[in-house]
């Protein structure tokens, strides 16, 4: 053992429930409330040191654990199962290390254990290893906080040689032998990272859209937002199914920020496109993108990427290769990317970029992150709509991984009673000026998510 190595000891976890101020549609399903999964570890170093770390993540069960024929509480109470069955996980384990080392080794009783579960709750449809990397994430997190604490660094300065053996081969096979972790990750977080707003397919763009206000103070439409936050990225819920509404969206959108960029004297903004992988083909796309294209070039040449457009199961949907999308423009993996196996195909259909996820954990984002820079992949950090500590942990992975060059978040759209218990504490991550997040904040003990 190294004597930076820790046990677990203790493992607890609870739920934390949040209504909406307005509903998020995505998926064809129109979401107005959320359920935190909260984590706390206790470990001990080889030493006798002990130290407490938490962990906390949006169980988003309508997007991990999509169903057609189960409900929302079904798919809920599922992951809740998963969550105290991931939790049994980590508190057996007698396996000492770094936490990275811990998890890559459980992974795997993980995502067992877990469908186990299912089959004992007799559900319409076998848990998805995506709802359990999503139940698993708190505990991770709070792994890779309590080692942090327990060493009195950032858990960023602890992803180097001195505490594991982060050379990627051990993880990922000799393919990746003598790429380290160390050389994509940051130890210190950059200073700032532009914000993508979420414009979701229910949200208004202009006044004439607004049917019932919220009435909160908050903004009500595209244009007030990108005043209210100086907006400068824009991320677009498309429906995947309805070509004229998604080809119209985007143009209605170009034209509503077109007005406000316009008062506030700016010339360029970037979007990002969103289907939730709907798209039931490629031509979906590429026909989208000829539309776009010729309707608005304008709108066509602020796209940055455009993340996952057709379904998550890769193996199923070997025909809808991506190469003629990505050579115009970068095409991500998200619902997809759940390990080295899913990274390598994607790369192989013609995905050119990864959305890396803190709900799909702490360790496996910070490995997979340095693979898929290693193949000189475009990478971007994606949202879960996470509050609090969920969105501190998520935007400190964007802001530590090399090449990530702006963040999503928009829980203070959605959820931000949420927040409130960090805002004092942290106002650069949640209050937004001049269209960026002030992430230089980012270097507390462990996950450094803890209210001062």
């Amino acid at each position: 053992m190294r004597p930076t190595d820790i046990t677990i000891k203790n493992v607890s976890f609870s739920t934390e429930d949040f209504l909406y101020r307005t509903p998020i549609k995505f998926g064809g399903i129109a979401l107005d409330r959320v359920t935190m999964l909260n984590a706390e570890i206790e470990v001990e170093t080889s030493r006798g040191k002990r130290s407490v770390g938490k962990g906390s993540m949006p169980l988003g069960n309508v997007w991990a654990f999509p169903s057609k024929t189960m409900a929302y509480d079904k798919t809920l109470g599922a992951m809740k199962a998963i969550a105290a069955s991931c939790a049994s996980v980590y508190a057996k384990t007698k396996t000492s290390g770094h936490p990275i080392e811990i998890t890559w080794e459980l992974e795997k009783e993980l995502l067992s254990n877990a469908e186990a579960e299912g089959r004992k709750l007799n559900l319409d449809d076998p848990i998805p290893p995506l709802a359990t990397l999503v139940c698993a994430s708190p505990f991770d997190a709070a792994m890779h906080d309590a080692y942090g604490k327990a060493h009195q660094l950032s858990c960023y300065h602890t992803y180097g040689g001195e505490f594991l053996d982060n050379d990627l081969g051990r993880f990922l096979g000799t393919d990746f032998k003598g790429v380290k972790i160390e050389d994509h990750v940051m130890k210190e977080p950059v200073a700032s990272l532009p914000l993508y707003h979420l414009v979701g397919a229910l949200d208004p763009l202009v006044s004439q859209d607004v049917v019932k206000p919220v009435g909160d103070g908050l903004p009500e439409t595209l244009g007030e937002w990108v005043l209210f936050n100086g907006l400068t990225h824009l991320k677009i819920k498309l429906n995947g199914d309805d070509l004229s509404w998604d080809v119209g969206r985007v143009i209605g959108v170009e034209k509503a920020a077109e007005v406000a960029q316009k008062q506030r004297g700016q010339s360029t903004w970037h979007y990002s496109l969103d289907f939730n992988e709907k798209c039931k083909n490629v031509e979906y796309l590429l026909d989208f993108l000829e539309q776009v294209k010729e309707k608005s070039p304008a709108a066509f040449s602020r796209i940055a990427y455009i993340e996952q457009p057709t379904g998550r199961d890769l193996k199923a949907s070997r025909a809808n290769v991506m190469h003629a999308a990505s050579k115009q423009i970068p095409v991500v993996i998200d619902e997809s990317l759940l390990d080295l196996e899913s990274l390598l195909m994607a790369r192989e259909m013609g995905y050119t970029g990864a959305a890396l996820k803190a709900c799909k954990g702490q360790s496996q984002s910070v490995v997979l992150a340095s693979a898929a820079r290693h193949m000189k992949m475009f990478l971007c950090v994606q949202d879960l709509t996470c509050p609090g500590a969920s969105l501190i942990q998520s935007a400190s992975l964007a802001a530590h991984v090399k090449g990530v060059s702006a963040i999503e978040a928009n829980s203070r759209q959605y959820c931000p009673a949420a927040n409130t218990p960090w805002e004092k504490s942290f106002p650069g991550i949640f209050k937004i000026t001049n269209g960026s997040m002030q992430t230089s904040c980012l270097n507390g003990l462990g996950l450094g998510a803890d209210p001062k």
